[in-house]
């Protein structure tokens, strides 16, 4: 298996191999066209060249920032608000009709508890995936491996820990079901 085959079924990695620090340089590159044009259809077909697939019809506010870009999947009718931070070592699966407010974090990396092994420099990472329909407010934060169902909302500033099935409003830190939508 090659480092990147490793990062993205979250295995340990080194994130410094070759083919991964280009695949960030390409990133950067994309990330500065990106967050510099004005254009929202110019931004928009940015995003479905970088993307690893998008649907026909998205739109995302700048600033954006991530890793690859490449691992991340968005479905049709997805809009992002400003300041964006898509971290993906491991894939970022959106379904359709999602909306993400504000200042929210999708953060798929891990590193090993263990001192020894931390500073080694292997990571690891676990995915993200948001079924149809998914609202999150502002300034929420989605950690490594969790999914999200059909129809969840995600209160403000709420910190999503752990996964959540279909129809939930979720809220708090660490998120929690406060109610279920009919």
């Amino acid at each position: 298996m090659t480092e990147r085959d490793k990062m993205i079924a979250g295995q340990p990695y080194n994130p410094a191999d070759t083919e991964l620090t280009n695949m960030r340089l390409h990133a950067r590159r994309q990330m500065k066209l990106f967050n510099q044009e004005d254009d929202a259809t110019k931004r928009s077909s940015l995003l479905k060249d970088w993307f690893g697939a998008t649907g026909e019809n998205l739109y995302m506010e700048q600033p954006f920032r991530c890793d690859y870009g490449a691992n991340i999947y968005v479905g049709e009718n997805f809009y992002a608000n400003f300041n964006q931070t898509f971290l993906d070592v491991c894939e970022i699966r959106i379904g359709d009709n999602v909306m993400i407010g504000p200042n929210c974090q999708l953060l798929t990396p891990l590193h090993p508890l263990d001192p020894t092994e931390r500073n080694s420099g292997l990571e690891y990472g676990a995915p993200i995936t948001f079924g149809d329909n998914v609202w999150l407010a502002g300034g929420v934060t989605i950690l490594p491996g969790v999914t999200l169902g059909n129809n969840v909302v995600v209160g403000a500033g709420s910190v999503v820990t752990k996964s959540f099935p279909d129809n939930v409003v979720l809220a708090g830190n660490p998120a929690k079901v406060i109610k279920t939508i009919d």
